[in-house]
């Protein structure tokens, strides 16, 4: 009862405490009616939710820590290495990946499938750590299903009709769709959290290479929610070009990759 009460009161004051907030990847002044705290909350609150929609956890430990250990690898040179991040790859055959609010990020098997090296890996999880620093996903859920009615429902999901409640709004989650101005923020910040990290940045554009290829014979989920990749490729490639003079020696893990992933998911088949 005090967690509910807990809950529906921080929806109660977020609502009276609109005001600016610093986009630390843009350096911009924003708009924010939440504090970061509900990012937390919300994330905490429907990532079993979104697990269980997407067929659950694959079940392989050394994968798991293998897909986390790069995330946070990206984590402690972003904008807020101190948050507590939750990166997890999921058994649907989907070829995705997505964050929620508060850390909480997300890859499908069917992405992990069509990767090739730790760099693409990275590049991945990169452009979703944007989304979360930036709080993109906790505008766009606020503007297209209302933050309140997300924590209420989290809040009373005990009954049969809340639960129902929450499926329906995790799937709603999981179709969201940022702006084009949020996505080239995503591409350019992540590609500067990859070298950060000591990762080569062209894995970034060897996996949009990636994704077209995949596009261009049947039509893939990541797509339903991200922009196409034809020009994201070509301010990719002049961003390294002009930024990143010399990438030699910078880690590109093809080796790694396929031992740590490819392999176990080969010997592991998903679900039908």
């Amino acid at each position: 009862m005090c967690k509910k009460l807990g809950l529906l009161l921080l929806c109660v004051v977020s609502c009276f405490s609109a005001g600016c907030a610093l986009n630390p990847i843009t350096g911009e002044q924003e708009l924010m009616f939440f504090p970061p705290e509900q990012d937390i909350e919300i994330g905490r609150q429907y990532a079993p939710e979104v697990e269980k929609e997407l067929g659950g956890r694959i079940a392989n430990e050394s994968l798991q820590n293998y897909v986390d250990s790069v995330g946070q690898r990206i984590a402690r040179v972003s904008h807020q290495p101190n948050l507590q991040y939750h990166f997890v790859a999921l058994e649907h055959k989907s070829v995705n990946a997505f964050a929620l609010p508060g850390g909480y990020l997300f890859i499908t098997r069917g992405m992990l499938e069509k990767l090739e090296t730790e760099a693409q890996l990275a590049s991945v999880l990169a452009h979703e750590v944007v989304h979360v620093v930036a709080r993109d996903t906790t505008n766009q859920m606020s503007n297209e299903i209302g933050m309140g009615l997300l924590l209420a429902a989290a809040a009373s999901a005990t009954t049969s009709r809340s639960v129902s409640t929450v499926a329906g709004l995790t799937r709603q989650i999981l179709s969201l769709q940022y702006s084009q101005k949020d996505e080239r923020e995503a591409d350019l910040g992540g590609l500067d959290y990859m070298v950060r990290a000591g990762y080569n940045p062209y894995g970034a554009v060897e996996t949009m290479h990636i994704l077209e290829r995949q596009h261009g014979t049947s039509p893939i989920e990541f797509f339903a929610t991200h922009p196409s990749p034809q020009n994201r490729i070509g301010y990719l490639t002049r961003r390294i070009q002009t930024k990143y003079d010399n990438v030699s020696g910078l880690r590109v893990a093809r080796e790694d990759y396929g031992r740590y992933v490819l392999e176990p998911l080969s010997r592991q088949p998903g679900s039908p």
